[in-house]
């Protein structure tokens, strides 16, 4: 049985962004709906660091305490579901869900993150998050000077080598393949006595995440503490491009200086608009596009 229920704004996604952005919106006097799956992608991840008061803070219980505060704003409800289609309706937005719920809004607000894309190796998405990482600002303090790997290639690698090379000397890239480094980068890297490991990864040995050891397909290993990568990755929802909203070219949801889509009335937040992935960031874009999309409810009624 399907319902119809009108809003100011729908948000899609209520983690750390749409959370923010919900608390902003709240704080306006919106009536606002916030629809979410409850996975968000850091779920596994023990602790978010790098943002200020909740340094060391488990990210669930980062998203606990923001969903609390944010429930004492009357006009913000929760919805547990997922939105599978979204459809403009003269000057307002048609959002259906999962479980066969219409609702109806003046603004959408996408903060549904992105989805990265694991290599099918064993153990490497169990320690994702853990100890096989993407930013060394979030988790770099934590494995500082510990013996640390590079899961990427050629241009990638050299940059994400340059990056991790703050934190440890101890650096071993695995290209898990042919290098295909150029001469240049060949020298600097063996200038530093970084070496190159070429030979295929078979699995990732660990304990509950914790990366014990690499070990290859002709069956040597090579101890390890912690690996960093930049996996590719695919739009959590495909609901906004359905929409019409247009990607950049490394594939995040394009916006403005208001967080707005090319779509006008949808904006986006967090981790599917930005290169950024921290918490801390998705807080503050979240807060601001909940402060741009109610800047435009209020210029809508004066145009």
């Amino acid at each position: 049985m399907q319902s119809i229920n009108h809003r100011d704004v729908i948000i899609v996604g209520g983690s750390y962004a749409g959370l923010a952005a919900s608390m902003a919106l709240g704080r306006a006097l919106r009536n606002v709906l916030v629809i979410d799956s409850n996975l968000p992608c850091n779920r596994q991840t023990p602790n978010s660091h790098n943002f200020l008061t909740q340094d060391g803070t488990p990210p669930g219980e980062i998203a606990r305490i923001g969903k609390e505060q944010v429930s004492k704003y009357k006009t913000v409800e929760f919805l547990e579901d997922r939105v599978i289609q979204g459809t403009k309706r003269g000057n307002n937005f048609e959002i259906q869900t999962q479980k066969g719920k219409i609702f109806i809004a003046k603004k959408i607000i996408f903060a549904t993150g992105i989805k990265d894309i694991m290599p099918e190796i064993p153990g490497f998405t169990e320690s994702w998050g853990i100890s096989v990482l993407h930013c060394p600002y979030c988790h770099g303090y934590e494995v500082r000077e510990l013996k640390t790997g590079i899961f990427a290639n050629g241009e990638t690698a050299f940059e994400l080598t340059k990056l991790i090379s703050n934190w440890t000397k101890e650096i071993i890239i695995f290209t898990n393949g042919k290098q295909n480094f150029n001469q240049e980068h060949l020298k600097v890297l063996r200038s530093l006595n970084i070496s190159i490991e070429e030979r295929k990864i078979e699995s990732i040995e660990h304990s509950q995440g914790k990366i014990e050891s690499i070990k290859l397909l002709d069956d040597s290993k090579i101890t390890l503490q912690a690996l960093y990568t930049r996996l590719p990755f695919n739009q959590h929802s495909s609901v906004p491009q359905e929409l019409g909203c247009t990607l950049t070219k490394e594939g995040y949801l394009k916006v403005d200086e208001m967080q707005q889509t090319n779509i006008h009335g949808v904006f986006a937040c967090g981790d599917n608009a930005g290169k950024i992935r921290t918490v801390a960031n998705a807080v503050a874009t979240g807060a601001y596009c909940g402060m741009m999309v109610n800047k435009e409810l209020i210029e809508d009624k004066f145009h």
